[in-house]
């Protein structure tokens, strides 16, 4: 009879064990957690602080019992595996020496604590990523008494939290060491969600890092203290600055690993060391687009992890978890952000020679109530048309959209496939013409030299780079939209009256930047003029909703500005 040990309990290893029992129901399979819980949601946490999640025991997924009885699994709690001897394959708690045939390691990863001055003497302090750090939080930040608390880290956790701690009816400051929240994401969508959080009330503060915290002679936190010597009253602070896997026992044993101690593991999720599997925030993964080792620390890769490496270890390596290329998604209010991909700041780094099209689009038909726009940024690349990644951000239909183009670059499709895409219309879910296909015509546009997009980064290091003489920045909305707002140095010629002056934009005889609200007439006003022969044209990306976003250069004209 095979012997199966499963050393984890919250994602990986449950999912390992329950698989590795639909496949073989002979063998014996003994999981091991050193806490008292199994396989609880840790993303739920969050929205457990603001009572979404009504209560405590709605975050436990699947109790002790229900592996035990249904699937015959052998559930240790509170043992905690301190030894591996993969030579001998044994594995040593302090409770008992047990062999196995095949292990399954699937420990998991722990929040990374910042070397702050006093942190060890402080009491109310806690990250968030087991239900221990829950109930302390729930103990002691989010007392009546506990007004103010301060979130350190900005990743997807921190913005969660922060969120929800608003609802809850707390003051919120958040805390970022980089130059944006959300960074997984580029600059201008991280500006995007900074704006929603703001709005709602949230203190941000960004390129900021916590140095100290000033506390009592009972060890209360009375303020954390910036590097910058800025002190900030709080009466909770909550970590989320990263995390580290839990690898040491199988790095001691000789397994191969990345640079931040991840495990390398093949399709099969092995490791390099024999007999011995590994699944869950433990692990690296195949990055499907670089073929390189990466980290993708996410519930859903957990779990297909885990159900490979438990299949493989009863029944021989006939089941594969090829990897990813970090799909994400995140609520920020009543907003949402997306990513997948590859997005510029990677490409950047890769070398690697990419084209942008950015469209701002409905979510639903402008004649269904309540339409809400869609901002769709997607990168290709510009030799063979492959969809590289994207970006997105709205307050409808985001996650539809995000899943079909991760859903494209899995299969390879070329931006010309956007277009020809069968998606689902209705109008309550989508307009006829959806955003991603939108998408795909602009970028069919852009290929066919009929259109020439202008990202709002590269029109503002444009304007700093060149004399306003060198070129003719062209507003084409209506007089009254423009004077509400326009880019500096903007002309005003809306679009319906443009072809009586396209004679005077031709004489300028200079580059023409044309920009409406989102992009739509921008690209008709594009039209009009090469089509009199005018060629040096640019279309901003997403128009003045973009730059508006982004920018916090803005005039405000007292009359219409003509050619």
């Amino acid at each position: 009879m095979k012997k199966i040990i499963v050393i984890g309990g919250l994602s990986a290893g449950p999912s390992a064990a329950a698989k590795a029992r639909r496949e073989n129901e002979q063998a014996e399979i003994i999981l091991f957690e050193k806490g008292a819980n199994i396989s609880y949601a840790t993303c739920g946490m969050p929205y457990a602080f603001s009572g979404v999640i009504e209560s405590r025991d709605k975050l436990m997924v699947v109790k002790p019992a229900l592996l035990q009885n249904r699937f015959n699994i052998d559930v240790r709690l509170n043992e905690e595996i301190i030894k591996i001897d993969t030579a001998a394959k044994k594995v040593f708690s302090s409770k008992g020496v047990y062999t196995y045939d095949k292990l399954i390691f699937a420990t998991g990863a722990k929040s990374i604590v910042p070397p702050i001055e006093n942190i060890k003497l402080a009491n109310n302090w806690s990250t968030c990523r087991s239900m221990p750090d829950f109930d302390k939080i729930m103990k002691l930040g989010l007392t009546e008494e506990s007004k103010h608390i301060t979130v350190v880290g900005a990743g997807l956790i921190g913005v969660e939290v922060a969120e929800n701690l608003i609802e809850a009816g707390k003051k919120v400051t958040l805390i970022e060491g980089s130059s944006h929240v959300l960074n997984m994401w580029q600059q201008k969508f991280g500006n995007f969600a900074e704006q929603i959080l703001r709005s709602e009330g949230v203190e941000v503060l960004t390129n900021t890092l916590i140095s100290k915290f000033n506390i009592d002679e009972d060890g209360k936190i009375l303020s954390v203290v910036t590097k910058e010597g800025q002190s900030i009253p709080t009466d909770f602070v909550i970590l989320s600055t990263g995390i580290k896997p839990n690898t040491d026992l199988l790095i001691a044993e000789g397994a191969a690993s990345i640079e931040n101690g991840a495990l390398k593991v093949n399709a099969h999720m092995e490791t390099s060391i024999k007999d011995v599997y590994a699944a869950g925030d433990n692990i690296s993964l195949k990055n499907l687009q670089t073929d390189s080792d990466d980290y993708f620390p996410l519930g859903t890769h957990s779990n297909k992890a885990g159900r490979a490496a438990g299949a493989n270890a009863v029944s021989g390596n006939h089941r594969v978890f090829n990897g990813a290329y970090k799909t994400a998604i995140v609520k920020v209010f009543d907003y949402t952000l997306a990513r997948t991909g590859l997005n510029p700041t990677v490409l950047k780094t890769m070398g690697r020679a990419f084209k942008t099209v950015l469209t701002v689009a409905g979510a639903t038909p402008g004649y269904y109530p309540g339409q809400k726009d869609l901002i769709s940024e997607i990168y290709y690349d510009p030799k063979t048309d492959e969809i590289l990644g994207a970006e997105l951000f709205g307050e409808v239909g985001v996650d539809k959209r995000i899943d079909v183009i991760s859903t494209a670059i899995y299969a390879k499709l070329k931006m010309a496939d956007l277009s020809q895409l069968d998606l689902a219309y209705a109008p309550p879910f989508s307009p006829a013409k959806d955003p991603v296909v939108v998408t795909g015509f602009v970028a069919e546009n852009v290929r066919l030299g009929k259109s020439e997009q202008i990202s709002v980064e590269d029109l503002d290091a444009f304007m700093k780079a060149t004399a306003q003489d060198d070129y003719m920045l062209l507003d084409v909305r209506t007089a009254n939209e423009h004077e509400k707002g326009t880019i500096p140095g903007a002309i005003n010629i809306p679009l319906d009256d443009l072809r009586n002056h396209v004679h005077a934009v031709k004489n300028r005889n200079k580059k023409v930047i044309i920009f409406c609200q989102k992009g739509l007439r921008g690209y008709l006003a594009e039209s009009i003029l090469r089509n009199n022969g005018i060629q040096d044209i640019a279309n901003v990306a997403g128009g003045f909703k973009i730059w508006n976003m982004y920018s916090t250069q803005i005039e405000f004209p007292k009359k219409n500005h003509a050619v």
